[in-house]
């Protein structure tokens, strides 16, 4: 995977928020961008078995095929399959992207990932939450007011000590540029520190370092060789 695409992405996940001073053009005005307003929420939606598919694709099947299964409807992300490990599956969409993402919106984005306990006692409150508020109508910058008020009020809590995911399905799709990424990967995400406290973005290093705003969190990527299929990353 390309240095690049990781300060793209950040975390499955949930890289979010560039920072509430940002600015960024008012939905439905950029007409270069096809994106930059909401589809309708069916667009968003998937065939349920699919997605619960889709879901398990982003960990090996010894993780995924005992996770508790989230599926996206009507109303935002509900259980579909009950686990038995304490990992947890679901696809985030594109507003789970950096606000200033052309695909944001982009009703395509499948982010396929399966959180441990730690990964999902911190992942889970802050998709649920996005989730709702994309249903309910909410533009970015609404969205980037409430996800600051939240962190700062103790809303949404931190990463705790061993929070992670993997993020290795070959089915995931970040953008029309992006695609898949060409790249499978497990994220680890702490309270704010530095980077180098892993070698992270030194040269030569595996490991690519984000830094969410305005949450103090940073996430840890390390690329691995393959896909969840067992398929090599070319």
């Amino acid at each position: 995977m390309k240095r690049d695409r990781f300060t793209t992405v950040g975390f499955l996940l949930f890289t979010l928020i560039c920072g509430l001073g940002t600015s960024y053009p008012i939905e439905g005005q950029d007409k270069s961008n096809p994106y930059i307003a909401p589809a309708p929420l069916e667009e968003y939606l998937m065939n349920r078995d699919a997605e619960i598919a889709l879901a398990r694709s982003a960990g090996p099947a010894s993780v995924s095929r005992d996770a508790r299964i989230l599926v996206f409807g009507p109303h935002g992300y509900e259980t579909a399959v009950e686990g038995r490990n304490g990992f947890v599956c679901m696809a985030d969409r594109g507003w789970m992207l950096p606000l200033d993402k052309p695909d944001f919106w982009n009703p395509k984005v499948r982010l396929p990932l399966c959180m441990n306990s730690p990964g999902a006692r911190f992942h889970l409150p802050l998709a649920l939450k996005t989730a709702e508020w994309a249903v309910a109508g909410m533009t970015r910058d609404q969205m980037s007011a409430h996800l600051k008020n939240a962190y700062d009020k103790n809303e949404l809590p931190l990463p705790e000590e061993g929070a992670m995911c993997y993020m290795m399905s070959k089915q995931q799709y970040f953008g029309d540029k992006e695609g898949n990424g060409g790249d499978s990967h497990l994220m680890f995400w702490f309270p704010e520190r530095e980077g180098m406290d892993w070698g992270a973005d030194a040269v030569d290093s595996p490991i690519y370092v984000h830094q969410y705003s305005p949450q103090p969190i940073t996430e840890f990527t390390i690329s691995v060789s393959k896909w969840s299929d067992g398929t090599p990353v070319q």
